[in-house]
């Protein structure tokens, strides 16, 4: 299948054309939102960070989402106030070349004139994006996370295996395929060490599942939830094996941090839990954080396993589901593109759905709906971390 792409400035090539409407405190969060609705259905999505002070991760998070390749313009809404540096982010859209505008409510005159001026301005950026060059884009040229929620006893025996299946596929073209939640993954930190490109890369894998264990064990709480233990799943060791296996089988290529974007194909493993002391609360706070923090590191698309059934999509990049549980699939089919529970019926083995997936990422990529895209969800959420750099050991690809 030939995908057809959006190109943008910097060479890189999106597979949606979206105007993103960020706001930038949660004070603007209403004006913003207004602006989006009538345009909703045409590209137009809401994105935004809440906070009033600046943080360093909230900035690079929203600077790599509003110049991520499905993004062709953006739109600013500032109460005026704020302490995030909104002309830095601004410089920064606009030097990649897309069109920007920042809307600033104090200074538009209110709630009213804001929201009127913002829509205008959006219809029109739609428009315009009508004219934005389509060029053939390569398998070698996607990048893909993966994300389980809502899960079940099901979802590592079905679901999360087939999706490593898809992403081995992808891997063996060179695609780049992401896979995170080092808070699900505690006692898989030896068996990914010893996939990781090099020795010096799996000491680091350890050390990072490590450092989320110690997280965990300072606020109380481990990744397996009330919904899991309903669902069959009794402890952290099911949970993380069930997690380990939507990474598939390739070799480990690196460790990213939210906003990196891996400059090699590969397989990489994104570190979501914050460095330094424990002062964030939950590091994982919802699904819909984690798929923001895939999609700032340049993920196109994210597959989404679950046993338990979850309907959330997301703003700028469109979600794949892949139900677990075939009773799961039967009551909310609406809300899923594959039935991974056919595994247990014995209707259909691993690979098979495993290529499925496979199959369903290049037509997502050259235009096919999800079905949470054809439902308009475009969940979004970003709070505060905090991230040391990356050192060498993490990124050999990088050298």
């Amino acid at each position: 299948m030939t995908i057809q792409a959006y190109l943008r400035n910097d060479g890189r090539k999106g597979i949606r054309n979206i105007v993103a409407v960020t706001y930038l405190v949660e004070c603007a969060h209403h004006v913003a939102r207004e602006i989006t609705y009538p345009n909703r259905d045409s590209g137009a999505h809401l994105i935004g960070f809440p906070g009033c002070f600046p943080n360093a991760y909230s900035f690079k998070m929203l600077e790599r989402l509003c110049t991520h390749p499905n993004v062709g313009a953006v739109l600013l809404v500032s109460l005026g106030c704020e302490g995030f540096d909104k002309g830095r982010l601004l410089e920064a859209i606009r030097a990649s070349g897309r069109p920007a505008k920042l809307l600033v409510i104090q200074d538009a005159g209110g709630t009213r004139s804001s929201v009127a001026e913002g829509q205008a301005w959006v219809s029109q950026t739609l428009a315009q994006l009508q004219n934005t060059p389509r060029v053939e884009m390569a398998i070698d040229e996607l990048v893909v996370g993966t994300i389980c929620g809502g899960s079940d006893a099901t979802s590592g025996l079905t679901a999360n295996p087939a999706m490593g299946r898809a992403f081995d596929f992808l891997v063996e073209r060179n695609a780049t395929c992401i896979f995170e939640e080092t808070g699900e993954l505690i006692g898989m930190e030896h068996w990914m060490a010893e996939r990781a490109q090099n020795p010096a890369l799996g000491r680091e894998i350890v050390n990072t599942v490590a450092k989320a264990a110690k997280y965990y064990a300072i606020y109380g709480h481990a990744s397996i939830g009330p919904g899991n233990a309903d669902g069959g799943l009794t402890t952290i060791e099911e949970k993380s094996l069930g997690a380990y296996a939507k990474s598939g089988q390739s070799v480990i290529s690196g460790i990213i941090k939210p906003g990196d974007v891996p400059v090699a194909g590969g397989l990489y493993l994104l570190d979501v839990v914050p460095d330094g002391e424990a002062r964030f609360g939950f590091p994982n706070i919802s699904d819909n954080a984690e798929i923001a923090e895939l999609i700032a590191c340049g993920s196109h698309l994210t597959l989404f396993s679950t046993g338990r059934g979850s309907v959330v999509g997301s703003a700028l990049a469109p979600v794949i589901k892949v139900c677990a549980n075939p009773d799961t699939y039967k009551r909310m089919a609406g809300d899923m593109d594959v039935d991974a529970g056919r595994i247990l019926e014995g209707r259909a083995t691993l690979d098979d759905v495993g290529r499925e997936i496979y199959d369903l990422i290049l037509r997502v990529a050259n235009g096919e709906p999800t079905k949470s895209e054809a439902l308009g969800h475009q969940e979004f959420i970003l709070t505060y971390k905090s991230f040391e750099p990356l050192g060498p050991a993490c990124f050999p690809s990088a050298a």
